[in-house]
């Protein structure tokens, strides 16, 4: 069935303070959406329907099945595929004036420029700080706008960063948050989250898209929207500038913003799911989730919440072995190598994949 994009659009172009002319400069944008799980899945699916010309997808991750529950535009016949080759396929099927491009390795400080150069503006929906610091620190660099989306637990947060403002350009991540913390935030695969709050926080960065493209509405220029959806809640935090272009600079050829999750494991760390069956019983298992009170597939030994994990104070009074466990052995290798790094005498491995594959 033939659409036109009259019918496709009409619900959007007969407001007065869009109209035809907002609807010509999406169809002209070039949009790149980094991050296709949770965030991702929204805004990418609400810029397609929007009408946004070309949508860049990068992500290389694969479907898990805890994922569905709110990267909502997966299946569970989806288990196992590229999120981006799923989302560019429904994407096709919604909104055939939309085209896609995918990148689908890693965002590395090596090939940043390659990916996004030619689009026009820079979605930030990935849940790791260090390519969140990379993402803004190259806009600045380059001068593209920056929307900004995270989570943790019940609390979301959108900006849009690095706006053209008069003659010089808005605030930045770095105004908000100078340096990532030194312990790394777990993601939602560790803490958790409920799937409302994603679809909020992912339809408010579609929104802020849809603004900055067709020059409509206020965006959030030098400001943060924080939202509780616990209790329903939000406020707006200014953000004066700090961080100027050549300090940014400074930082952008000092620093590497290594991602311990597009890293190569080293596989003398490792153990798979079918040796730690086979070892139930004679190794002593270490949960570093921080739920603990998560029920487990497996009976561990010792829970300690990734984020109060201290290596200096760390011992287990036992001859076996050590296993380190997480939801999908990404903070877990990370604690194996700060154990090693502290305890060489300790023979401790990370679940390869998590308790995901186990």
């Amino acid at each position: 069935m033939k659409i036109s994009r009259e019918k496709l659009y009409g619900r959007q172009t007969v407001l007065e303070d869009f109209g035809q002319e907002g609807q010509e400069k999406l169809l002209r944008s070039r949009v790149a959406v980094i991050g296709c799980g949770g965030l991702g899945n929204f805004v990418a699916v609400q810029l397609a329907a929007s009408g946004v010309g070309h949508l860049h997808l990068v992500d290389y991750d694969r479907v898990s099945a805890s994922n569905l529950h709110r990267q909502v535009f997966f299946r569970t016949s989806d288990v196992g595929q590229l999120k981006a080759e799923i989302l560019s396929n429904h994407i096709k099927q919604i909104s055939p004036f939309v085209q896609t491009s995918l990148g689908l390795e890693p965002i590395t400080k090596k090939n940043i420029s390659q990916q996004l150069a030619d689009f026009d503006l820079i979605v930030d929906c990935t849940d790791s700080l260090p390519t969140k610091y990379l993402l803004n620190d190259f806009c600045v660099l380059v001068d593209k706008t920056l929307v900004y989306g995270s989570l943790y637990k019940h609390d979301g947060y959108v900006s849009s960063f690095n706006l053209p403002l008069g003659q010089g350009r808005s605030a930045n991540l770095r105004d908000a948050f100078a340096r990532p913390p030194e312990n790394s935030i777990p993601n939602c695969s560790e803490v958790g989250t409920l799937n409302p709050i994603v679809a909020l926080i992912g339809s408010l960065q579609s929104n802020e898209v849809i603004k900055i493209l067709t020059g409509s509405g206020v965006p959030l220029a030098d400001k943060m929207l924080i939202y509780n959806s616990m209790q329903n809640r939000q406020f707006s935090m200014s953000l004066p500038k700090k961080f100027d272009k050549s300090e940014i600079e400074r930082l952008y050829h000092s620093e590497t913003y290594f991602d311990a999750r597009c890293a190569e494991q080293d596989p003398a760390l490792l153990i798979s799911s079918e040796e730690l069956k086979n070892q139930l019983g004679h190794v002593t298992i270490l949960s570093v989730i921080e739920n603990i009170d998560l029920s487990l597939p497996l009976e561990v030994d010792l829970r300690i919440p990734y984020s109060k994990f201290d290596v200096e104070e760390f011992s287990f009074e036992t001859d076996q072995d050590l296993v380190v466990i997480c939801n999908k052995g990404i903070t877990s290798y990370e604690i194996t190598q700060r154990i090693k790094s502290v305890h060489p005498e300790f023979n401790v491995l990370s679940l390869d994949g998590g308790i995901e594959k186990f």
